[in-house]
C-alpha cells in the first residue's frame, strides 16, 4: 500500500511553490508572444475594455496547455537543482532512498497535471479557441480605414474595392486611389480615380466618409432611364474635391461563428470524430461525382456530331490507323479548325481539373487539420510527463538551483521541442509526412532523451563530464592520448628498482615476441576478423604489467626516469583485434559493406600503430633499465 511520507510532502511542497510561479511566468511569456502576432489588429481600433478583457481571457485559456509542460520542466529542474546544491539530495541517497523513490510524489503530481491538461484541451480549450477566433475576426473587420494595404485591392468595405498606391500612416492620407463601386448590376458600376484622399468614420459609426482630391469619376447610367437599349450610357466627371459616403457599420459586432465550422482547434475529440466522418462522406461523394464525370467525358463524346461519332466509332473499331495520315489528308482550314478545337478542349479540361483539384485539396487539408488536432490533444498532455523526466533528472545531475543554468537548459529543451513539433506539424499539414509521424516526431526524439537522463541520474553517472566525452571522441577517431606523469612532492615509499627493471626486461621480450608472431604489418585476415575471431588478451596483460611498473616508478625522485615515463604511449589493447566484442556484431558490420570497410581499415591502422607503440615501449624500457643500473651503481 502506498503511504505518504514526510519526504514526499517536503518535495511536493518545494515543487508546488516553484510550479505555480513558473507557470504564471511561462503563461505571461507565451501570451506576450501571441499578442505580438496580432498587435496590428488591436492598436487604434477603439476597442472597449470589456472586449480587450475577453480577448486576454480567452487567449490565456488557449495557452494554458502550452504553458504546463514548460512550467513542469523548469520547476522540476529548479527543485532538484536546489536539493543537489544544498546537499539534501546527497543526504537522501545516503539514507538508502533511491532517486526514483524521491521522484514518486512528483510523478503522481505530473500524471494528474497530464490528465488535467488533456481534460482542459478537450473541454475548455475548444470553446476558448472558438471565442478567440471570433474576436480576432471581428477586430479585423472593425475600422477598415486602418487596414487598407498598399499595392493591392481591399474589399473589406461592402460593395467596394479600394486600391491605394501609397499611404501616410502619420497623417492618414491615401495617395493614388482607385475605387470600384458595385452597388448593383453591371449597369450601376462606377470607377473613381483620385490623386489623394482620406477615409474616416462618421460620428454614428454607421458610414465611412471618403474625401477625394483631384480626380475623375466614371459611372454607368441606369439602363432603365434610357429604355431597353443594347448599349449602356455612362457619364464622366472631373473634380477638384469630392466627398463620398460609404455604408459601413463601424461598431464592434461579434462575427457569426458559423464561418468557423472548419476550425479543428475549436472542437473536442467527439466533435472531431464526427467532423471527420462527415467530411470523408462529403468528399467521397464529390470524388465519386468527379469520377463519373470523367468516365462520361471519356466515353460519351457529347461534343461530336452524329456523323463524326460514327466516323470515330469506325476508326476505333479498326485494328490500326495513323492519326498523322488522317490529319495530313485534311485541308489547311480544317487542320487549323481541328487544332483550335483540340486546344480549346484541352484548355477547358485543364481548367476543370484545376478547379476540382482545388476543391479536393481543400478537403484533404481540412481532414488533415482535424486528425492533427486529435493527436495533438494527446501529445500535448503527454509532454508534461516527458518534460518532468527530463527536468528532474537533469536537476539531480547538474545540482544547480536558482534561475540561472536551469532557465538556460529549459529554454534549450523547449526550443528543440518546439522546432521538432512545429516542423512535424507543418509537414503533416502539407501532406509530405504521415500525420502520426509528424505529430510524434518531437515525442519520439525527447522520450529516449528522458529515458537516458533518468537512467544516468539513477546510477549517478557523470553525464556532463567533458573529459570523458573527449576521451571517447578521441578513441572513436583513433586520436592518440598523451601520458602525463609528474613528480610527487611527498613520497611515502620509494620504487623497487630491481623488481621494476626485471619486469621491464621481461616486457621487452614479450612485446618482441608478440610483434613477430602476430605479423602486425601484414594485412588482417577478413575471415578471422569478422567470422572466426579468437580472443587475444596478451596485449591487455602486457599493458597491465607495464602500467603497474609506471605507477611504481612514479614514486621516484629521479627526473630522468620521470622524463622517460612520459615517453610511454597509451596502448589501445582491443582496437587492433576486431571491430566489436560480440561475434554477431562483427558479422552485421561486415554485411553493411561501407561500415565494415571503414572498421576494417580502422583496425588495420591500429595494428600498424600498435607495432610502433611496441617499438617505443621496448626502446623506453632500455632507457629506464640503463638509468636504474646507473642509480644502483
Amino acid at each position: 500500500m502506498l503511504r505518504i511520507k514526510k519526504l514526499d510532502i517536503f518535495i511536493a511542497r518545494q515543487f508546488g511553490l516553484l510550479f505555480v510561479g513558473t507557470f504564471f511566468i511561462c503563461q505571461f511569456v507565451l501570451m506576450m508572444q501571441f499578442l505580438w502576432r496580432f498587435i496590428d489588429d488591436l492598436i487604434g481600433k477603439g476597442l472597449t475594455m470589456d472586449i480587450m478583457a475577453q480577448f486576454f481571457w480567452y487567449m490565456g485559456l488557449m495557452l494554458v496547455p502550452q504553458a504546463l509542460p514548460l512550467a513542469i520542466l523548469l520547476s522540476s529542474l529548479i527543485t532538484f537543482g536546489n536539493l543537489g546544491e544544498s546537499s539534501e539530495l546527497t543526504a537522501i541517497k545516503a539514507a538508502g532512498i533511491s532517486l526514483m523513490q524521491t521522484f514518486r510524489s512528483l510523478i503522481i503530481i505530473s500524471s494528474l497535471i497530464c490528465i488535467g491538461s488533456f481534460y482542459f484541451q478537450n473541454n475548455v480549450g475548444p470553446e476558448s479557441n472558438k471565442k478567440l477566433a471570433q474576436l480576432l475576426l471581428s477586430m479585423k473587420q472593425k475600422s477598415p480605414e486602418l487596414e487598407i494595404p498598399e499595392g493591392i485591392f481591399y474589399d473589406g468595405i461592402p460593395n467596394s474595392n479600394i486600391y491605394v498606391q501609397k499611404k501616410n500612416i502619420d497623417t492618414g492620407k491615401l495617395y493614388g486611389i482607385m475605387i470600384y463601386r458595385m452597388t448593383g448590376s453591371y449597369e450601376d458600376q462606377a470607377i473613381i480615380l483620385a490623386d489623394s484622399g482620406m477615409l474616416q468614420s462618421t460620428a454614428d459609426k454607421k458610414h465611412m466618409l471618403m474625401s477625394l482630391w483631384s480626380g475623375e469619376w466614371f459611372e454607368n447610367m441606369q439602363s432603365g432611364e434610357f429604355g431597353n437599349t443594347a448599349s449602356v450610357p455612362y457619364r464622366r466627371e472631373t473634380f477638384v474635391a469630392k466627398r463620398i459616403v460609404l455604408d459601413y457599420d463601424g461598431d464592434f459586432n461579434l462575427t457569426d461563428a458559423g464561418g468557423l465550422s472548419n476550425n479543428a482547434q475549436a472542437k473536442s475529440l467527439r466533435q472531431i470524430g464526427r467532423a471527420i466522418d462527415s467530411l470523408n462522406q462529403a468528399y467521397d461523394s464529390i470524388g465519386r461525382t468527379y469520377y463519373a464525370d470523367a468516365q462520361h467525358y471519356m466515353f460519351a463524346q457529347k461534343s461530336l456530331s452524329p456523323r463524326d461519332s460514327v466516323r470515330a466509332i469506325r476508326l476505333a473499331a479498326a485494328k490500326s490507323y495513323d492519326i498523322d495520315t488522317l490529319y495530313n489528308r485534311l485541308p489547311l482550314a480544317q487542320r487549323q479548325q481541328a487544332l483550335m478545337a483540340a486546344q480549346s478542349r484541352v484548355s477547358q479540361a485543364v481548367q476543370d481539373l484545376d478547379f476540382k483539384s482545388m476543391i479536393t485539396s481543400d478537403g484533404d487539408w481540412i481532414i488533415r487539420q482535424h486528425k492533427i488536432e486529435a493527436i495533438n490533444k494527446f501529445t500535448m498532455a503527454l509532454s508534461c510527463l516527458i518534460f518532468f523526466f527530463i527536468g528532474a533528472p537533469l536537476g539531480a545531475i547538474i545540482r544547480k538551483g536558482g534561475l540561472g543554468i536551469p532557465v538556460i537548459i529549459s529554454v534549450l529543451v523547449f526550443i528543440i521541442y518546439y522546432i521538432l513539433d512545429n516542423t512535424g506539424y507543418r509537414m503533416a499539414r502539407g501532406g509530405m509526412w504521415a500525420i502520426w509521424f509528424g505529430k510524434g516526431l518531437a515525442m519520439g526524439v525527447l522520450t529516449p532523451v528522458a529515458v537516458f537522463v533518468t537512467y544516468k541520474a539513477s546510477n549517478d553517472s557523470m553525464v556532463f563530464n567533458l573529459d570523458l566525452y573527449r576521451e571517447l571522441f578521441m578513441k572513436l577517431l583513433g586520436l592518440r592520448l598523451k601520458r602525463h606523469v609528474f613528480g610527487k612532492e611527498v613520497i611515502i615509499q620509494d620504487p623497487d628498482y630491481n623488481r621494476d627493471s626485471l619486469l621491464l626486461q621481461k616486457v621487452s621480450e614479450e612485446v618482441t615476441e608478440y610483434a613477430r608472431s602476430h605479423r602486425l604489418v601484414s594485412v588482417p585476415n577478413i575471415i578471422k576478423v569478422f567470422f572466426r575471431y579468437h580472443p587475444d588478451h596478451e596485449i591487455e596483460r602486457i599493458s597491465g604489467v607495464l602500467e603497474d611498473v609506471i605507477e611504481d616508478l612514479n614514486n621516484t625522485r629521479d627526473k630522468a626516469i620521470l622524463t622517460y615515463l612520459n615517453l610511454y604511449p597509451v596502448v589501445s589493447v582491443k582496437a587492433h583485434t576486431r571491430p566489436f566484442e560480440r561475434r554477431w556484431q562483427n558479422i552485421l558490420s561486415f554485411i553493411a559493406i561501407p561500415l565494415g570497410l571503414v572498421l576494417y581499415f580502422r583496425m588495420w591502422m591500429f595494428r600498424i600503430r600498435l607495432l610502433r607503440d611496441l617499438r617505443t615501449i621496448k626502446q623506453t624500457n632500455t632507457y629506464i633499465i640503463n638509468r636504474i643500473k646507473e642509480i644502483n651503481q
